[in-house]
């Protein structure tokens, strides 16, 4: 899958230090793999869910983080939206919530 803008990726690694890893983890191995659909995406990330637009839930480092991507299937691509701890999550709509654009902004 391409991965839009890894600045996002730069910067939430930034804040968030203790996710470092898993994170790029996550986003190597990620754009090394092509799902054509949510199902197939689901065998390899089982505990991955989706929610509307095409948005998908994933959990980073255990269940410590979690990460919101808007994927496109159809053109093998996706874009992170969001990124917090679990705790954050819990007070965000993670259907309604919108990019933070001033991320593309950050510059380390």
């Amino acid at each position: 899958m391409n991965i839009i803008a890894k600045g996002t990726i730069l910067y939430y690694i930034n804040k968030y230090p203790k996710a470092k890893t898993s994170l790029l983890t996550w986003y190597y191995e990620f754009s090394k793999v092509s799902f054509n659909n949510f199902n197939e995406l689901k065998q390899v990330y089982g505990n991955a869910s989706i929610v509307a637009d095409n948005r998908v839930i994933f959990n980073i480092k255990g269940n410590d983080f979690r990460l919101i991507a808007s994927v496109n299937f159809r053109q093998l691509a996706a874009y992170i939206i969001w990124f917090g701890t679990h705790a954050e999550y819990d007070k965000i709509d993670s259907a309604k919530i919108k990019f933070d654009a001033k991320i593309l902004d950050f510059k380390k």
